[in-house]
């Protein structure tokens, strides 16, 4: 069961992966058609560096712009995963404390039996070497 649900978590990953990289190569894509096709013209002397500049600053407003929509979800899947890794962290921190204990008290009550357990062995001797000796007697 849980295989199946660990599949269908990896394609539903999947898809969304192939969704968020089409939208990336379309926004290449129509950054290149609109913003960069400008470079291949062969541009006029005289007044054409002013105009070449704002389009080059345009054009670097929009790779900024396009740079910032990509990164920024994933850097904000990044953060949601961080701050998950650093609660696993703690909890898997604080579940070995808890184990540590169990273990300690464990080990203690083990002691405690096999302490018992030996002066039990003792009396039940001597109350046998007793009980021979009455006997012989």
């Amino acid at each position: 069961m849980n295989a199946i649900r660990s599949e269908k978590i990896e394609s539903i990953d999947e898809d969304k992966d192939s969704v968020a990289a089409s939208e990336v190569e379309a926004g290449i894509r129509d950054f290149v058609r609109n913003d960069v096709a400008y470079l291949r013209r062969p541009t006029p002397a005289g007044g054409a560096e002013v105009a070449l500049d704002q389009t080059a600053e345009t054009t670097v407003n929009s790779v900024n712009s396009l740079i910032q929509r990509v990164a920024g979800t994933s850097l904000a899947e990044i953060e949601n995963l961080i701050s998950e890794l650093e609660a696993l962290r703690d909890l898997l921190h604080a579940e070995g404390q808890r184990v540590q204990r169990e273990i300690s008290g464990y080990a203690q009550l083990s002691q405690a039996a096999m302490k018992s357990t030996r002066m039990i062995a003792d009396n039940v001797a001597q109350w046998k070497r007793t009980a021979d000796g009455l006997r012989h007697s």
